[in-house]
């Protein structure tokens, strides 16, 4: 279970933050910023690309598992929430979009958590709002990361800004859903 391919993939994800982050605090001398940007841009991709492809493997493989299961999401919500404090910290995003998607991050993993004790987690299952957030902050993130002209055409930044502030907009809508899909089933059994 703790050593099953797919899981090792998942917590690589969680391992790859400190690299991510590391990589804004090398010395000048080691790294210019441009370079700076390019390595934790490429990965963040690649780091992201393990999401996809431990669920894959762990199908594929008949490696499904409980804990895998639990510390996927938990992967994934550690290594946007890092990139999006990366993001403020390089004044590259706005704190408010920062406490937006962290904040819905903390209270649906908390709903889900409270919806599962009580016998109602498919009220709360993942919905297209919610995968659609999820891609969008999947673009916006090495785009501000990367903060340069992809190709001598895009401008990332102003790509990513716009993409990190529809991914807030999705956010609080994916929230708004999940939650009126939870009050009914916490009525009827909490009283």
């Amino acid at each position: 279970m703790f050593t099953t391919i797919p899981t090792i993939m998942t917590w690589t994800r969680i391992f790859a933050i400190p690299l991510i982050v590391g990589v804004f605090y090398l010395p000048a001398s080691w790294a210019s910023q441009v370079d700076k940007n390019l390595i934790a841009t490429v990965m963040f991709i690649v780091f992201a690309l393990t999401d996809w492809l431990d669920g894959y493997l762990a199908r594929k493989l008949n490696q499904i598992s409980s804990f895998g299961a639990f510390l996927d999401p938990v992967a994934d919500k550690f290594l946007v929430c890092a990139c999006v404090l990366i993001l403020v910290h390089l004044q590259r995003t706005d704190v408010f979009v920062a406490l937006i998607i962290i904040g819905r991050e903390i209270a649906i993993s908390a709903l889900r958590e409270w919806m599962a004790q009580i016998g109602a987690s498919k009220s709360v299952a993942v919905h297209m709002i919610g995968k659609l957030k999820t891609v969008a902050q999947m673009v916006a993130i090495p785009f501000l990361l990367f903060d340069g002209a992809l190709l001598g055409l895009i401008d990332t930044h102003l790509w990513g800004t716009w993409l990190i502030w529809i991914a807030a907009v999705l956010t609080v809508w994916s929230m708004g859903y999940y939650l009126q899909k939870a009050v009914p089933e916490i009525r009827a059994r909490v009283q």
